[in-house]
């Protein structure tokens, strides 16, 4: 029996997929300041030392914040452009939101093995591979949804191009860690910010308007 949903009840899978993902995301992102605490009752020197201590949570809080920020807009973006059906590309948004689900963990070994080579490769490993999870969801979906017009397709080529950027620089990061130090690696994701700036003035999220 063919499983593809028509109209209606593509736009209802499509609604429920979003109200699974907000709710997935809402999570992820508290349980990620929940290893960002001090504990009470320190002395002035004491509480000094914790403030210190907590900066590498406080960092790996917001490096993962934003990336996931990213995530959930590229999702919005996608599940509007493409409407999940009960096929592929629902069955891979579902994988992808459960690596979603998965990214406290890494976060929480960033923030307290940042010198060990295997913390900062799980951590890049895992948002690469949401990267391409996301990717995928993207490009089965499209490809089972029939013609576009050039403002979807330009579309698509934006959301692709930010996906890409994001899962080569921490796919190359993971050898820096091993070959060289964690320090190299980490700093190398600071070519994010640039890619993702060049990323986006190639494929703006919008087709320049006609002229008039």
């Amino acid at each position: 029996m063919d499983d593809t949903l028509d109209g209606s009840g593509a736009e209802k899978s499509a609604e429920r997929l979003t109200a699974l993902s907000d709710g997935i995301f809402a999570i992820a992102m508290t349980l990620l300041v929940l290893d960002v605490r001090i504990p009470p009752g320190l002395s002035a020197a004491g509480f000094r030392e914790a403030f210190l201590d907590v900066l590498p949570d406080l960092g790996a809080y917001a490096l993962s914040f934003w990336i996931l920020a990213g995530f959930w807009r590229d999702h919005r973006r996608i599940v509007r452009l493409v409407p999940p059906t009960e096929k592929l590309p629902l069955r891979l948004a579902l994988v992808w939101l459960g690596a979603i689900a998965l990214i406290p963990f890494p976060t929480s070994l960033l923030s307290e093995y940042a010198d060990q080579p295997l913390a900062v490769a799980v951590y890049a490993g895992t948002v690469c591979v949401t990267n391409l999870l996301e990717l995928a969801v993207l490009r089965t979906g499209l490809k089972g949804s029939g013609p576009h017009g050039p403002a979807t397709e330009y579309t698509v080529r934006s959301v692709s191009a930010d996906l890409v950027c994001t899962a080569s620089v921490f796919a190359v990061s993971v050898p820096l860690a091993y070959g060289f130090s964690t320090v190299v690696a980490l700093w190398s994701w600071l070519a994010l910010v640039p890619a993702k700036i060049v990323a986006g003035r190639r494929f703006p999220e919008r087709p320049p308007s006609a002229a008039v």
